[in-house]
Order: structure tokens, then C-alpha cells, then sequence
């Protein structure tokens, strides 16, 4: 019988080669996951593998038909009969029995402690949450890595205390569609609008990107993380960056020195 080498028995080995990365600060991190669905499973995953050991997910959404060919732990008796959150949090779990994952049938909105977390990944489908996570987690000085697609198309952004935050980078359209949920309308959506193109190929991507910038910052390796916006476009494979400058004129930054 041929037993298995000493370094195949160690989960992490082949991260641990990487020798920047710090698998023991991953390991301590308590990591807030907003948004349960195509992004938030992608995410989740990855985060999971990567070492992360205390994981809370935040999502109000039931499962629905249409959520299945982009989520990977979502199965087709789930629709109707669980929330995103739950089924996300138990199937996740089972990746590694020593991870502890926890669900929370809210709103972002409802959080209340954020000061219990090391790293606040986005995986949200319209811009008012998104600004309520972005302020908040620079408020706390937490690191924040925000993610959304659009068919083919994905961006992301990473939030460093004292650095331009989300809503620098805002524009004219995104405030008017402030209340517009992208692709998911929730039970209290105010109105309807068309569901945005999403598939499986570029949230993987976009959510792989995502935590890997977390495992960088966990690392304390910042000066290694993606500056500015960073745009993916699945048609051409390409990636580029537009460059987002800090906004004095900010309400983030009203009390910074």
C-alpha cells in the first residue's frame, strides 16, 4: 500500500507555496458575504477553498427557477422552498467541515454589527445596497470588494480605508436608478424593470477575482491589490481599468484628516 506523502495530508499545502500568503490571517478572518445569489455562491466557494473559516452570509431572497444555471449550490427542489442564505450557508459547509458558516434572512440594510468583520465582499444586484455596504465598511475601516456583472461583462472593485470608496466613482445615472434591483425584485420593490443578461462563465470569473483581492488583503499585501475599477469583458477576454480618483466632496470623506 502506497500512503499518502506528509504534504498531501495538509489541505492548504499547495497554497502555502504561495509564499505571500498568509494562511493563518485567512484562517482568523471573519469574512461578511452581502448578496447569496449567482456572485454570492461563486464567492462563497471560493472563499471556502481559499482557507476562510468564518463566513456570514447576508441575502432577504427566496430561490427561484431561474437562479439554478448560475448557482452552484442551488438545486431544483430548493425553488420555492428555501432561502438563498440557508441553502447557501448549509451546502457551502460542506466543502470543510471545519468552516463555519452563518446565514442572515435580512437586509443589508438590517445589519447591525459591522465592526465584527475583517472583509465585506459584494455580491449585490442594485446600487442603494450597495452604497449602504460601501458606506458603512468605510466607515468601520473595513476593506470592501465590490463585484457586478452584466451578461458578458463584470467589474470589480476593492475599497481600501483612506482610499476613493464606491460612491467616488458614481455618476449622474447610477443615483437616478438608486432603488432599481438589477435582477432580483425582492418582496418589497417599489416597481419593475427588466432582468439584466447574467451567466455562469463571467460570474465565476468576476467572484474568483473578487476573492482573490480579499486573500491579497488578508495578506497584508494592499500594494499588490487591483487600483482603481477593474473591467472584465468576456467576449474578448481582455481586462482594463478605469482609473477612479478619491472625491473630496464625498460624504465618506467629510471627517477624514
Amino acid at each position: 500500500m502506497i500512503s499518502a506523502r506528509e504534504y498531501d495530508k495538509d489541505r492548504f499545502d499547495r497554497s502555502k507555496r504561495i509564499e505571500w500568503l498568509d494562511m493563518d490571517a485567512i484562517g482568523d478572518c471573519r469574512c461578511l458575504v452581502v448578496g447569496a445569489g449567482a456572485l454570492g455562491n461563486e464567492a462563497v466557494k471560493c472563499l471556502v477553498l481559499s482557507g476562510f473559516r468564518d463566513i456570514t452570509i447576508v441575502d432577504m431572497d427566496d430561490i427561484v427557477l431561474s437562479n439554478l444555471n448560475r448557482c452552484v449550490f442551488f438545486r431544483s427542489s430548493d425553488v420555492k422552498n428555501g432561502l438563498k442564505a440557508d441553502i447557501l450557508a448549509e451546502r457551502a459547509s460542506r466543502l470543510d467541515p471545519d468552516v463555519t458558516i452563518r446565514s442572515k434572512r435580512m437586509r443589508i440594510q438590517e445589519l447591525e454589527r459591522w465592526d465584527a468583520f475583517g472583509i465585506v465582499i459584494g455580491c449585490l444586484d442594485n446600487i442603494s445596497a450597495r452604497l449602504h455596504v460601501n458606506a458603512h465598511s468605510y466607515y468601520h475601516k473595513i476593506p470592501y470588494v465590490d463585484g457586478g456583472t452584466d451578461g458578458m461583462t463584470g467589474k470589480i472593485q476593492v475599497v481600501l480605508p483612506g482610499g476613493p470608496c464606491l460612491q467616488c466613482s458614481m455618476n449622474r445615472t447610477h443615483y437616478k436608478a438608486l432603488e432599481t434591483r438589477f435582477s432580483c425584485t425582492g418582496k418589497d420593490a417599489a416597481f419593475y424593470v427588466p432582468k439584466m443578461a447574467a451567466e455562469i462563465t463571467t460570474t465565476s470569473v468576476i467572484a474568483a477575482m473578487q476573492v482573490r483581492e480579499a486573500m491579497k488583503i488578508m495578506s497584508g499585501r494592499e500594494d499588490m491589490c487591483v487600483k482603481n475599477m477593474s473591467y472584465y469583458d468576456g467576449i474578448s477576454g481582455e481586462t482594463f481599468t478605469l482609473e477612479v480618483k478619491k472625491d473630496e466632496r464625498c460624504e465618506n470623506h467629510e471627517h477624514e484628516v
